[in-house]
């Protein structure tokens, strides 16, 4: 008699497990998968600096908090920026109109020195002239005056510094008394087809003018006293 034959089931072959970098790619490639998988939001667990272990969605939204409140700060700092540069741009406007009011040197040099300390709000500035002919006038250095040597790199550069200047650039500029109570300064070469001289200003507090306040204002600033001095050389 014959045993009636049975078909065994084919088996299937045995699956490795996946890798991490395969899960990693598959929920890198499906990034709606937890949305069709939410019960597993709850039951996965990430270590957290402070709080222990936390729920994958309790991560997330700390994590989207987190962000929200960077883009929040960056946000109010470039709103910040943009109100000062108009402040910038409204004082600049104000000094040029009093520039070109200006009928003489000494008139350029005051009016420059008023609006800078009125509406700049520095507590010192300053108008260094470089040979404008023989004169005695205290703002006035003949080319061969040793105290240009602090500056040969800055007129080389053709840009204005911000932030901590060397003491010897501000005892030239503004004299010792005054300069040892300055916290932080602006210096600006005046330049037309050679170098007219400094302008500086001078502030007791340390965070008043600082490396990265943006010299792109600063050198128009430079460029609008050193035209009202080129106009006004010899009419002193």
């Amino acid at each position: 008699m014959n045993r009636p034959t049975t078909t065994e089931p084919p088996t299937e072959p045995r699956q490795e497990p996946l890798n991490e970098a395969e899960v990693a790619t598959y929920l890198r490639e499906h990034p709606d998968f937890f949305v069709r998988h939410l019960p597993l939001l709850e039951i996965l667990k990430l270590p957290h600096p402070t709080h222990g272990a936390v729920s994958l969605l309790e991560r997330q939204t700390t994590v989207l908090r987190d962000r929200n409140r960077r883009t929040e700060r960056k946000l109010k700092e470039l709103v910040q920026l943009a109100r000062e540069n108009e402040q910038l741009s409204a004082n600049l406007h104000r000094l040029g109109l009093g520039l070109l009011q200006a009928d003489s040197l000494d008139s350029v040099l005051a009016t420059t020195r008023e609006q800078l300390c009125d509406e700049f709000k520095a507590d010192e500035a300053v108008v260094r002239l470089i040979s404008v002919g023989k004169s005695d006038a205290p703002y006035v250095c003949s080319r061969d005056d040793p105290g240009l040597t602090y500056f040969k790199d800055l007129f080389e550069r053709r840009r204005p510094i911000c932030g901590k200047v060397d003491l010897e650039q501000l005892d030239w500029l503004f004299g010792n008394e005054v300069s040892k109570q300055l916290e932080s300064a602006v210096i600006i070469p005046l330049i037309d087809t050679e170098p007219l001289g400094l302008l500086a200003l001078g502030s007791y507090a340390a965070d008043r003018f600082h490396p990265s306040m943006g010299t792109l204002f600063l050198g128009y600033l430079g460029e609008l006293v050193g035209a009202a001095v080129s106009n006004r050389l010899g009419r002193t």
